[in-house]
């Protein structure tokens, strides 16, 4: 066994972390018979030799090993090699693949560089290997059985052939999750190799209505859907729904072997991923279902309403594990595309009276994410919070669900209280202030929640103020302070300002810009009842940060109304050699002031022209906001609505600011308002903030087509004047909403949101005309506009450590 290893000159090829002289010691540890030994040597192998994936000199001479130990039946475990050996080779590289020079953009001078010719030869050394995956469909091992259909599907160079292998196997094969992985390949088939679809989709099919197993079934009907969309039933949600019901009334299958594989313990990153997924599909008889449904669902990608009731399907299911699936589904679903969702709203929210934790879970984890979609569910929000709700138990006894002291942790009572307060129901402020009176930490993103609820909140100040006043002066303040500083510029919290005075003055050199600039943006916020607070921000106008100078900028002329003290300093940022990001927040600063600013514009106008984008945008609708000027700014801002989608929100913020001025711009609004598509969207990935981001849009763009209907007044005169608790003295008020979108990124602040994105934090999208996903840096921001902090939406992970359609 491993024939030749020895002669393999290891220590001078190389792996993710140096020399490769500890694989032949990986290779044997895949064939010892110790599983820990095995376990390791897998672990090992992903972690260094094919480390994320990449494919280096040593991981092309350990291909003829893997090849041997996956074709000696006396090597255990060697369904985790055939994986091993899938992905290695089946990379594919093609037009749009813009990383084929390394890994995080290496050269050829830089450690860790990686050739794109790595990738094509270990496809071709499989492939050239690949023969002895065809003896492993009718292996003793179920594992390996299940790992070699998608091999031969992804490695084979004789396609052909291996269809009719996997079609054959299909007849004799006992185990349900090995028939469900054929399928599978055999719709991989069909969609890499175009002389074989006809058949196949034709063979899928008739698969989908003849097959005796309705998971089987179901199995085909996912894999018609993804290879050919148009071949699509109508009826399909009506067929999937009775399938699902089937597979939950069918007899329950022998579990043969469960303790065996429970017994290993997760010594290793690889175990403790399958421990992970073992929790996962605890007490499922049927865990399968939750992955056919996903295939399912991305192949009927735009038919929202058709994966709508199918979701409204799922959630009527009495079986738990159905619900639970469909939670997942939705999320992915509306984090994409634009809808209906009340209903499906409201039947989640039903799912926190459940006495399944696992489902509750997913239920508060879903609803966090939806803010104004929320509505629907916030009376079973309320109810679960106050323990008002009551579910069932498995004797049939009654008990409440819930209360402020039977949900604990992130996901339980502080989720569901975050979900109700985003969804701006007042019901949250009584909650949120028994939170502030208790002695533990509150989620900081529950602070930053605060803004949505309106005036109920105002009551919330003395609270804020005394855990303000706590808050040690530390290197930690930052952190602490930040989100209460939020919180009080929200509910408007004049009394607070001593504290505030106290923060600022009394800050650390440790992110002493951050904090001044948090406490500038609350002192604004206070407005006149600031005006003890004038000789420090008279100070930082002189900072050498330009987010600080800003901030105080923006807070003295909310508190004084004095143009001429902030208009000059705001404009020194606007000189050439500063910062694009500089100008941005000086332009934003201007833009708030409003016509009290008219002389800035000539410093303004040179940023139309610049090669950054979010500086054009800034100046554009600053310009635009101190001068009415329409026949300049227009243009910028249109042509910034087609080069990054991710501006929309905030050009359309200034187009309905602009009213009858920006008729020009009704056909890009009105396409806005038909695509489905959610404008910020991205494949594999989303944040807990970008469905509102996106319903801002959304209502940005109806105000700004009603406001276009107007008759056209001077511009002055249809800029109505905020009052003095509002934008501050001769401040107009300006309908963009709240949040402020992604804009440039200075220097990096510390996550507010426990997804890596919280308020106060711009990001940065790419320049790029597709616009594919934005390349963001954190740190604070506000709204053009607003009074005060206003919180800010962005992207992030899967809510609640677990992964939605498209990233599991």
């Amino acid at each position: 066994m491993l024939t030749g290893i020895e002669e393999v000159d290891w220590a001078s090829l190389g792996h993710a972390y140096g020399p490769a002289d500890d694989v032949p010691a990986l290779l044997r540890g895949l064939a010892s018979p110790d599983p820990a030994e095995r376990e390791a040597g897998l672990d090992g192998m992903y972690g260094a030799v094919h480390h994320q994936g990449d494919v280096y000199d040593s991981t092309l001479a350990c291909i003829p090993f893997l090849l041997e130990l996956v074709a000696d039946p006396a090597v255990q475990d060697r369904g985790g090699i055939v994986e091993l050996l899938t992905s290695i080779g089946g990379i594919e590289l093609d037009d749009e693949d813009d990383d084929l020079d390394g890994p995080s953009g290496a050269g050829p001078g830089d450690d860790g560089f990686v050739p794109a010719a790595n990738f094509a030869m270990a496809s071709a050394a499989v492939a050239a290997g690949a023969d002895v995956f065809l003896c492993l469909v009718d292996d003793a091992d179920p594992e390996v059985r299940l790992a070699a259909p998608v091999a031969l599907a992804s490695l084979h160079p004789d396609p052909a052939r291996v269809l009719t292998l996997l079609r054959e196997r299909l007849t004799v094969e006992p185990d349900t999750e090995v028939l469900l992985a054929l399928v599978e390949a055999v719709g991989r088939i069909a969609l890499r190799h175009a002389s074989l679809r006809a058949e196949t989709v034709d063979w899928l099919g008739w698969l989908a209505r003849a097959a005796q197993d309705p998971g089987l079934r179901l199995a085909a009907l996912a894999q018609l859907a993804r290879c050919a969309p148009g071949r699509i039933p109508e009826d399909v949600v009506r067929r999937v729904t009775e399938l699902l019901e089937e597979i939950r009334t069918a007899p329950a299958a022998d579990d043969a072997g469960g303790e065996a594989a429970s017994a290993r313990l997760p010594v290793t990153l690889v175990g403790q991923v399958r421990e992970l997924l073992g929790e996962q599909a605890a007490g499922r008889r049927t865990p399968w279902t939750e992955e056919l449904l996903r295939t399912l669902h991305g192949a009927l990608d735009d038919r929202v309403d058709d994966r709508i009731a199918l979701i409204l399907a799922q959630l009527r299911s009495p079986d738990p594990a159905q619900r639970s699936d469909a939670i997942w589904l939705c999320g992915g679903l509306i984090r994409r595309w634009r809808g209906r969702y009340e209903e499906v709203v409201g039947l989640v929210g039903a799912q926190l009276a459940d006495p399944d934790a696992r489902l509750r879970e997913a239920a508060t984890s879903f609803l966090e994410r939806l803010f104004e979609l929320g509505a629907p569910a916030a009376d079973a929000l309320a109810g679960v919070l106050t323990g008002r709700a009551r579910h069932v138990g498995p004797g049939g006894a009654s008990a409440a669900a819930g209360g402020l002291a039977g949900l604990t942790g992130r996901t339980g009572r502080d989720g569901a209280l975050l979900a109700l307060a985003r969804s701006g129901d007042a019901r949250a402020v009584p909650l949120l202030a028994r939170a502030l009176e208790g002695r533990g930490e509150v989620r900081r993103e529950l602070l930053y929640a605060v803004d949505g609820l309106g005036p109920a909140a105002a009551g919330l100040a003395p609270l804020l103020r005394r855990r303000l006043a706590a808050v040690e002066l530390d290197e930690d303040l930052y952190d602490r302070a930040a989100p209460l500083l939020y919180a009080l510029a929200a509910v408007r919290g004049g009394q607070a300002l001593p504290e505030v005075l106290r923060v600022l003055r009394g800050a650390p050199e440790h992110r002493r810009e951050w904090v001044r600039e948090a406490a500038a943006r609350t002192l604004g916020a206070f407005g006149p009842a600031a005006r003890e607070a004038v000789p420090e921000l008279r100070e930082l106008l002189g900072a050498e940060s330009a987010s600080v100078a800003t901030a105080a900028a923006r807070a003295l002329w909310a508190v004084e109304g004095d143009a001429e003290a902030v208009v000059p300093v705001l404009v020194r940022w606007l000189r050439p050699g500063t910062s694009g990001a500089d100008r941005c927040a000086a332009a934003q600063a201007l833009g708030a002031i409003g016509p009290a600013a008219a002389g800035a514009a000539r410093a303004l106008r040179p940023g139309l022209t610049s090669r950054d984008l979010w500086e054009r945008v800034r100046c554009a609708a600053a310009l635009w906001r101190v001068s009415g000027e329409t026949e300049r700014t227009l243009p910028v801002l249109l042509a910034a609505w087609e080069e990054n989608r991710h501006a929309r929100v905030e050009v359309a913020a200034c187009l309905a600011e602009m009213g009858p001025a920006a008729a020009a711009a009704q056909l890009p609004i009105l396409t806005e308002l038909t695509r489905r598509h959610r404008h910020n969207a991205r494949e594999g990935a989303s944040g807990s903030h970008d469905i509102h981001q996106d319903e801002k849009l959304l209502t940005l763009c109806r105000a700004a087509l009603t406001l276009m209907e107007r008759p056209a007044r001077p511009w002055r005169e249809e800029r109505p004047t905020g009052d003095a608790n509002g934008s501050g003295p001769g401040r107009d008020r300006r309908p963009t909403g709240d949040a402020e979108p992604p804009g440039p990124g200075r220097e990096r602040r510390p996550t507010e949101d426990a997804d890596g994105s919280g308020p106060w934090q711009e990001k940065r999208p790419t320049q790029d005309a597709d616009a594919s996903g934005p390349q963001r840096h954190e740190r604070p921001a506000q709204d053009a506009d607003a009074p005060g902090p206003r919180q800010e939406e962005r992207p992030a992970g899967g809510a609640g450590g677990r992964a939605v359609e498209g990233e599991r």
